[in-house]
């Protein structure tokens, strides 16, 4: 051991001991459990160790060891199940698809080197990978319903690989990896662009579900799995046999979405839910952890957590040194080992390892004194060895009451050789030299020829082969072939009319409510449809109280696996906290990242389960797209369906909240997603008209689009719905009544919050200074411009054709006077719509950081109270010499706005 780094030394799991008092006793104790062990098995060792740490821990008595076992595999020889499959045909055909995955992205490299692609992620991962394609992975066409799985984004190159062997991809789609837009004149010949990581959006029929966020995929696959019980303990669908399985990266783990839902998967006992995490040790830059053991600290953490845990680090070929091993030598030179110098021993070949490892101590070497350096360089790791892989994937299965973690160790770059296996680099190897495919060839004995190699030529066996029929018959015994995609449900639900669930907010005549009374009271209401009532799922982040979603909790109760083992504090109540396992909220406590990918599970669950659900997500809007703008993004992909409620919307109505609770800039965020419809309502029948419309598009129609609606808790008036203004709520502005006759002098647009605010101030340039001014509900600025810029576009491409003008242009174009929009949000809302009108066009908008204050304060400060607008009306036509500029001082003077200073509130 006097070679070996200091930095593999001693660092670390073992926590110091000290010096024992007693050791004759200590020997007794160790003594008697192995006649346990030898005697009764380990199942009764077991539960004996348990009792005791329990017992311990009722004297007061700590464990200072962390929650690890030792260093070796789960499961031992001696419960290792029988191989079900021909490991020497999985073995030729894992070698074409690895081949194919790397000739895939070299020759896009070849082609434009700025394409990228990663070689070694699927190198590592090949083996878990095929396993669950050969023995595990159900498809869509089984009798017990098809898994659902989670791809390791990085390894999509592999994925594409066995499709192009099945047949559903062809050579030239291969050859169009990370191509998917080609330059004018360019042909397709028929075929498809590959999307660099999984993206439903992009490869409909293909991908499930997008996890190239790094860390989305595991939170999904939790909220997935539950979402599975969920539909089969409301009766809606039999779920009970269908798994969801993810695989993800060591270092994707270090991600907060990756971890943040593990309790949650253990307190719902998802046993229909399997991680296997690719332990390569490697994130981009270099090891995952360097100076510790990264299996270490999952297993610590998934145990703690409440899964199961299975480690699976050494391959079969490790079993001989293992036996031969009486006194425990592999164990503590493990032990003393940290990934850093892992990884440089995966990187190096036998001779290496024989002196820098084995070296360690005399015991050591006595177990490999038979190996050659050839025989030690092929010592492979548990994540390479199909027999260890299947008896994890079959132990995880048979697994009852809580998830299962494998963790699977492998080497990133597996089989690349000197150029890629294990190296610092290996993140962002594109490439290998001829010398280095030569050695790829004979690694996994690949019939092709040099020239072959230097073509990067695609690899298929022939189609009557062993290989191919066993490919065939292999997923046709497991249901078909993953992944695919549904892009329809096979029914759709009908609409429902507005006056049937919002008959009180379509002729409101004037009865004080809010916008998310409103909604919430529709959403009751819905509940009770017959056809779609079973279909809702209302979700909240603790919050129902607050949106007053309360009444919902004994009309539909709340989803609980377990039911309601407790007596409610507030039983006696009408609105008592009702659990129930066929309960039908999902309430998902203080997590909107949980809340959301509960909506994306029930948002695709026409496409996942052939259930067509509506998820109604209700939230404080600040919260959704500042802390779960990611995942909104996921979902947009996923072609989600169903509707986001962002309560307490605007920065100004949540008053007493301050900074951070007041939402100004989610509408901004949500114009960047193209499938999101993001509507500010003002009034109550303006939001049965969306739900009405939204239902008809996304359940009827089965278009891939969702809504965003921003909802209010400021109790107003509402009106009754004028006539003729449905599609104008729905395009994104319409008229509203006015009390004059003849022209107006200025255009006014509000939205939301500030409608009622634009309202006042029209009626003070009315009855003060004589002036006319139109008041617009502008429902939707990132409507109307997705509409005016299409036209546009249009108008480019093809100025001879005749088409329509756009609604803005239609609602605004004859108007006389200047144009004011007011918002609730920051200025860069109303200014989407900018360059399509004609007329001068002024905006105000609540930009700069929110305050705890009353709304009339508030208003003031961010200058879009009644008194601001009035002012901003009257100097826009000061502009155009049609108000005194004198008077306007005055005005003010008299609104005691003269005095505020020359700072903007977005600059305090």
């Amino acid at each position: 051991m006097q070679d070996f780094p200091k930095a593999a030394r001693g660092v670390l799991a073992s926590v110091p001991s000290e010096a024992d008092p007693d050791p004759i006793e200590t020997q007794e104790w160790l003594e008697a459990f192995d006649a346990v062990v030898r005697e009764h098995g380990q199942t009764r060792a077991q539960y004996l160790f348990d009792r005791l740490a329990d017992h311990a821990q009722t004297r007061g008595v700590q464990s200072s060891r962390a929650r690890i076992t030792p260093y070796r595999n789960s499961i031992g020889l001696e419960a290792q199940p029988p191989y079900p499959g021909d490991l020497a045909l999985e073995a030729r055909l894992g070698a074409a698809i690895r081949w194919n995955a790397l000739a895939m992205v070299m020759r896009a490299n070849r082609q434009a080197p700025e394409l990228g692609g990663h070689l070694a992620s699927y190198a590592s991962a090949a083996d878990l990978f095929e396993v669950g394609f050969h023995h595990h992975f159900k498809g869509p066409d089984h009798p017990d319903g098809g898994d659902l799985v989670y791809f390791q984004p990085h390894s999509a190159p592999g994925v594409y690989a066995r499709a192009y062997l099945e047949g559903f991809l062809g050579e030239a789609d291969l050859a169009r990896y990370r191509q998917e837009v080609l330059l004018p004149g360019q042909t397709t010949a028929g075929s498809r662009g590959l999307s660099s990581y999984p993206h439903p959006w992009l490869m409909p029929d293909f991908w499930q579900f997008p996890t190239g966020s790094m860390g989305l995929g595991p939170i999904g696959a939790i909220y997935q799995a539950r979402f599975l019980r969920y539909q089969e303990h409301r009766g809606l669908a039999d779920s009970s046999q269908r798994r969801v399985w993810g695989f993800f990266g060591d270092g994707e783990m270090d991600e907060p979405e990756s971890i943040g839902a593990l309790s949650l998967a253990a307190r719902e006992r998802l046993d229909n839910l399997v991680f296997v995490i690719n332990c390569n040790l490697q994130r981009l830059d270099g090891p995952v952890r360097g100076n510790s053991r990264i299996i270490d600290e999952l297993e610590a953490l998934f145990g703690g957590a409440g899964w199961n845990v299975i480690k699976v680090l050494w391959g079969s070929d490790w079993d001989v040194l293992f036996a031969r091993d009486h006194e425990g030598a592999l164990l503590r030179a493990f032990a003393q080992t940290v990934d850093g110098q892992f990884q440089t021993f995966s990187a190096n070949d036998g001779a290496y390892n024989r002196e820098r490892f084995f070296g360690q101590s005399a015991e050591l070497m006595r177990l490999v004194a038979n190996l050659s350096d050839a025989d030690i360089d092929r010592l492979r790791r548990g994540g390479h060895d199909p027999r260890k892989l299947h008896a994890a994937y079959a132990a995880a299965q048979a697994h009852r009451g809580q998830p299962t973690v494998i963790l699977a160790k492998t080497m990133k770059g597996f089989g690349l050789g000197s150029a890629g296996q294990g190296r610092m680099t290996t993140h962002q190897q594109k490439k290998l030299e001829q010398d280095d495919l030569a050695q790829f060839r004979e690694r996994f004995g690949l019939p092709l020829s040099d020239a072959q190699l230097s073509e990067l030529s695609f690899y298929r066996p022939a189609a009557e082969s062993a290989e191919m029929r066993y490919l065939e018959a292999r997923r046709d015994a497991l249901g078909g072939a993953l992944p695919r995609r549904r892009a329809r449900a096979s029914i759709s639900l009908p609409s429902v009319l507005g006056r049937t669930f919002g008959g009180f907010a379509l002729s409101a005549d004037g009865k004080e409510m809010s916008t998310t009374m409103a909604a919430v009271r529709m959403l009751g209401q819905l509940l009770k449809d017959s056809t779609l009532g079973p279909r809702i799922v209302p979700i909240v982040a603790d919050e129902a109280r607050t949106f007053g979603m309360a009444g919902l909790f004994r009309q539909v109760g709340i989803y609980s696996p377990l039911g309601q083992m407790y007596e409610p504090e507030d039983l006696g109540s009408m609105l008592y906290y009702r659990e129930e396992r066929g309960g039908q909220i999902l309430e998902e406590g203080i997590s909107e990242a949980g809340a959301i990918s509960s909506w994306i599970a029930a948002a695709t669950s026409y496409s996942v389960s052939d259930l067509p659900m509506l998820p109604f997500y209700i939230y404080y809007s600040m919260f959704g797209w500042q802390r779960v703008g990611d995942l909104i993004w996921a979902a947009a992909d996923q072609r989600a369906r169903g509707f986001l409620l962002g309560a307490t919307a605007g920065r100004t109505t949540l008053s007493g909240e301050g900074l951070q609770h007041q939402d100004g800039g989610s509408h901004v965020g949500l114009a960047t997603v193209p499938n999101c419809r993001a509507y500010d309502p003002a009034y109550a029948y303006e939001v049965a008209v969306l739900f009405e419309h939204g239902i008809r598009e996304m359940l009827e129609e089965q278009r891939d689009v969702f809504y965003y609606l921003t909802v209010g808790n400021e109790n107003q008036p509402q009106p009754s719905m004028p006539a003729d203004v449905r599609e104008g709520i729905i395009r994104g502005l319409y008229a509203l009544p006015t009390d004059f006759e003849g022209e107006a002098d200025l255009q006014i647009l509000a939205s939301g919050a500030l409608l009622e605010q634009a309202r006042t101030a029209a009626s003070m340039l009315w009855n003060d200074h004589g002036l006319r001014a139109r008041l617009w509900s502008a429902t939707s600025y990132s409507e109307l411009q997705r509409e005016a810029l299409a036209w546009q576009r249009a108008q480019r491409m093809n100025p001879q054709q005749q088409r329509p003008q756009p609604w803005i242009s239609q609602q605004l174009g004859g108007c006389r006077g200047p144009v004011l929009a007011v918002s609730d949000y920051v200025r860069a809302w109303p200014e989407l719509i900018r360059a399509f009108v004609a007329q001068p066009y002024h905006t105000l908008g609540t930009d700069g950081f929110g305050r705890s204050a009353t709304r009339p304060a508030l208003r003031a400060f961010f200058e879009v109270d009644a008194a601001s607008i009035l002012l901003t009306a009257l100097a826009a036509l000061a502009e155009e010499g049609r108000f005194d500029p004198a008077e306007l001082q005055a005005v003010r003077r008299r609104h005691e706005r003269d005095t505020i200073g020359d700072i903007a509130p977005w600059l305090r």
